[in-house]
């Protein structure tokens, strides 16, 4: 229920309740005021006439007097008149029924008695005692019907329930209509202003008239949005100044690797480069003709896209560029990087093992990236060594619960791990083996870059790093990453 309808019902509540509890105070004094007029009335004339009742009995005797009341008793055909004595408890005309009223008529006192139950509708009766010569002789008892009173309390009620049903209805009116305006209207704008900027939208402040809570309530919600809008636009500035630096953190780790990938490139590119330059010198010698320097031009030609393919791989992984993520087979990537990195492991006299899964583990990554993740923690292995020994690469997928501060539900991942039988990570050290610029390694063999980029990589691909070290036992990284979903295109 709305605001301003529950005010206004708890108003016409309040208003009907107040009218009613007027109307009962109301009624039960008009019937108070009613039967005192009443007993007044009998009281006066019931004292005149114990007047005159009295002199009537000294000078006539009492019959003369009784027959004084039945003349009065003709007289009157709303108000009652009867001898009473409360000497007589028989079942006499003359005798009392209450023995309360008996004693009170014996006691001499002038009262009256209402009895709602009375047969005719009730009955309102009033003692005026009679002395004779000083004497107390009895009582004469005024008694009148309440059936007016009833009569005229019915009426009395039924206008005051019509006065009160007239009030409560515009009452009523006036509060739902005022209730609406004052506080209905507002609150509708402060609902859609609160749908606006929940839906993201800070635009068209709030304007309402009132100089109440509603009309402060208004002025700070405005007041909010201004704040909000203002922190949206440093947080975008941020966002972009921290974007950019990522991109430049990333390249700068990559170009940390392309150093050291160079002496395995000069290696790998040693070879082709002798054969074209012997070949190109025994066809330019004429020491081969016809076939042969056919052979010899073929040889040089396949070399040079050796050398071609080398380069531009090369430049490939150096390059700056902006992530675009598709849907590729892990074990693709994984065989390109191995394939990548074997000159220089080969330099180091490392062996590179890659175990593949039987099945294809599709997930939704960017290429390049992922390689540059996998390129830094073979590499991390290759450097844990120091002398030979292997490195191995095995892709396979399990199930698995992500971390709390990843937002992954527990599932199946792809899992790549890389595993070196090196010396190992200090305990002391694996806290901060993820932040930037922290390394374990000799001056000149790394930067502290590549794990810190490796991890938030991964991270923004929906996935996470898990580390296992012993020292002096090797080091695993696995590397988790969700699959691609149901219906997404078929592998790059």
């Amino acid at each position: 229920m709305k605001v301003a309808r529950k005010l206004s019902l708890v108003l016409i509540a309040v208003m009907i309740a107040a009218l009613s509890l007027d109307a009962w105070v109301g009624v039960r004094r008009e019937t108070a005021l009613l039967e005192l007029d009443m007993h007044a009335d009998e009281r006066d004339s019931g004292q005149a006439l114990a007047a005159a009742f009295s002199e009537f009995w000294r000078s006539d005797g009492k019959d003369r007097a009784l027959q004084l009341l039945v003349d009065a008793r003709l007289d009157s055909g709303r108000v009652a008149v009867r001898w009473v004595d409360p000497a007589i408890a028989t079942a006499s005309p003359e005798a009392i029924r209450r023995p309360d009223v008996r004693a009170r008529v014996a006691a001499g006192e002038t009262f009256w008695v209402v009895e709602r139950n009375a047969p005719g509708g009730g009955r309102l009766w009033t003692y005026v005692p009679v002395r004779v010569d000083g004497r107390q002789r009895g009582a004469l008892e005024m008694s009148e019907s309440l059936a007016e009173e009833y009569a005229h309390v019915r009426e009395l009620i039924l206008q005051r329930m019509v006065t009160a049903t007239v009030i409560a209805l515009l009452s009523a009116l006036l509060a739902v209509v005022l209730g609406a305006w004052i506080v209905g209207r507002p609150m509708r704008a402060l609902v859609q202003k609160s749908r606006r900027v929940g839906s993201g939208d800070l635009s068209g402040p709030l304007a309402l008239a009132q100089r109440d809570e509603i009309g402060e309530l208004a002025a700070e919600i405005n007041s909010m949005c201004e704040q909000l809008a203002a922190a949206q636009q440093r947080l975008a500035a941020e966002t972009a100044a921290r974007i950019t630096a990522l991109e430049q953190l990333r390249h700068a780790d990559r170009l940390a690797t392309v150093g050291q990938l160079a002496a395995g490139i000069a290696h790998e590119l040693g070879t082709p480069l002798n054969v074209v330059s012997q070949r190109a010198k025994m066809i330019a010698s004429g020491d081969v003709m016809g076939r042969e320097a056919a052979d010899g031009a073929r040889i040089v030609f396949e070399q040079s896209q050796r050398i071609t393919g080398v380069i531009r791989q090369l430049l490939d992984f150096a390059r700056r560029r902006v992530p675009q993520t598709a849907v590729y087979d892990l074990r693709d990537v994984a065989t390109q990087t191995i394939a990548f990195l074997g000159p220089l492991a080969k330099k180091q006299s490392v062996e590179l093992h890659l175990e593949v899964f039987p099945e294809p583990l599709c997930c939704d990554v960017d290429a390049g990236q992922f390689q540059q993740v996998l390129t830094n923690l073979v590499m991390n292995g290759m450097h844990a060594l120091r002398a030979q020994g292997v490195v191995r690469v095995r892709l396979d997928r399990v199930q698995a619960t992500p971390p709390a501060d990843v937002a992954a539900a527990p599932g199946e991942f792809a899992r790549v791990q890389v595993y070196d039988d090196g010396h190992g990570i200090a305990p002391e050290h694996l806290p901060r083996i993820f932040e930037p610029f922290f390394t374990t390694k000799d001056v000149g063999e790394g930067t502290g870059l590549g794990l810190a980029v490796s991890w938030g990589i991964v991270r923004e691909h929906g996935g996470w790093i898990d580390v296992e070290s012993e020292a002096g036992r090797g080091t695993t990284f696995s590397v988790f990453v969700p699959f691609a979903k149901i219906g997404s295109e078929v592998p790059a």
